[in-house]
């Protein structure tokens, strides 16, 4: 017994010295967009409606795509950490980056067309319109994605977190301030908020880059490389897996926010449901801190050949954040009349949005449990199998099932969120199902021979360096 209580306390102190620095930075960098939606829901409903459906629908949208991209480097570096073949990491990044960029490329136009896309949804026109001005005006962030998600999947995989905490810590309080100065003080708007936003995602860009520049990883960055660009193909394919896999899982929000706007007095549900779900993604923030942990704990094991020691983290983790998931669902119920008055001043949205806190809550408990098994999935090289799995679980039944409560059987935003709570808790208990059956020690050898096939190139070392 003590044995275990030892183990138990050792992966607990690994799991934090991850988990603690990530659940920071997901805090920092998520606040960014809260922030910027808290100053909007100032200006008045239609602007705040307008920002949540530019931020949920075609940022989140584009988000989604690129963050799964980038997640592509949780495994492969992952693993190559865990055998102690560190030279890859710095070409696995470029190869993101050459992959990241030229899709961001792609979805400009999506940004430049958000307006009469959303009107083609049939959206109000009035919030189609202010979105659609505030994408065009946001288009910077995009690249700063691109170049930000495969930079902190370097430096995660290498449990280098803490310095992605102190520049988003840190960024996060400059954009408070600019905010406050150019949008509350100055009046200058949307278009302030817009810009405010540019910046302090191009300022976290620019600082990893100076810390990646900076001579700390002499054996994971030797410099740019032309193998950058051999090997795209098979790197492609593993990126376009996981970006199907995780934006499945955040696009599901986006149909959300959508099929709310087809109900009558779309901007009072929209604005309620758009809060709710701020609220519900800030605490998913915490959750996905385990979900970096679980990752790097997983892929790291995989790649050193220890599959038992995998198997244990998973335990530890999912067990931790699930606590946490508790002590967040008490929350929502106990202030479910008092959270929505820091986004807006109006009863009507205040009114409609604390309904939605026992439901709220609920789905805080469950957003607790499945990004870390999606953690997992990533540590483990399984992108394909979970993007099949979120497609029946979130379209094929959450959405259907919410569309039949809400318009069928007229319970509105409320129906429409108790059919998205629904779809997140089969995924979640499929999830658990899979992780607890799976044989570890075959996905070990499964690891072992992925640093391999796709070293692209690159000498690798004859002896893991561990």
């Amino acid at each position: 017994m003590e044995s275990l209580l030892f183990k138990c306390w050792q992966e607990t102190k690994k799991t934090w010295r991850i988990a603690g620095p990530a659940i920071l930075a997901s805090v920092f960098q998520f606040s960014i967009g809260f922030v910027t939606a808290a100053f909007a829901g100032h200006l008045g409903s239609v602007q705040l409606a307008a920002v949540s459906v530019s931020q949920n629908v075609t940022e989140g949208f584009a988000y989604g795509i690129l963050l799964g991209m980038g997640s592509a480097l949780e495994t492969l570096c992952g693993q190559a950490v865990g055998a102690g073949q560190l030279r890859i990491l710095g070409v696995y990044m470029q190869r993101s980056w050459v992959i990241t960029l030229a899709t961001a490329v792609v979805l400009t136009p999506l940004y430049v067309f958000t307006a009469p896309i959303l009107r083609l949804l049939h959206q109000p026109s009035d919030i189609s319109e202010v979105a659609g001005k505030f994408c065009i005006w946001v288009i910077p962030q995009l690249f700063a994605y691109a170049l930000n998600f495969p930079l902190q999947k370097f430096f995660q995989s290498q449990r280098k977190v803490w310095a992605i905490t102190a520049i988003s810590g840190t960024v996060l309080a400059f954009h408070i301030l600019l905010n406050w100065i150019f949008v509350v003080k100055l009046d200058h708007g949307l278009l302030a908020a817009a810009m405010v936003g540019n910046a302090s995602w191009w300022l976290i860009v620019f600082a990893q880059m100076i810390y990646l520049l900076s001579g700390c990883f002499p054996d994971s960055w030797t410099g740019f490389s032309a193998l950058a660009f051999q090997n795209l193909s098979s790197f492609l394919k593993l990126s376009l897996a996981s970006a199907i896999m995780l934006c499945l899982e955040l696009w599901y929000y986006s149909a959300v926010i959508i099929m709310v706007g087809y109900l009558r007095n779309p901007d009072i549900a929209v604005s309620a449901i758009s809060i709710s779900m701020n609220y519900q993604i800030w605490t998913l923030m915490i959750a996905l801190g385990f979900y970096v942990a679980v990752s790097v704990r997983v892929s790291n094991e995989l790649g050193a050949n220890r599959p038992k020691a995998a198997k244990f983290s998973i335990a530890i983790i999912v067990t931790t954040s699930t606590f946490f998931g508790v002590i967040f669902m008490a929350i929502a119920f106990i202030f479910r009349q008092q959270l929505p008055k820091f986004f807006t001043d109006e009863p009507d949205v205040i009114r409609e949005a604390s309904k939605l806190g026992y439901f709220l809550g609920a789905l805080i408990l469950l957003n607790s449990i499945q990004p870390v098994l999606s953690g997992v999935a990533i540590g483990a090289g399984w992108q394909t199998s979970v993007a099949f799995l979120n497609t029946a679980c979130y379209y094929l039944f959450g959405l259907p099932f919410g569309a039949i409560l809400g318009f069928t059987l007229k319970l509105n935003e409320l129906g429409i969120w108790i059919g998205m709570l629904c779809g997140t808790l089969l995924q979640t208990a499929i999830l658990l199902v899979i992780t607890f059956r799976t044989e570890w020690h075959k996905e070990a050898t499964k690891a072992e021979e992925r640093v391999r096939e796709w070293e692209g190139g690159i000498e690798l070392s004859s002896a893991p360096q561990h």
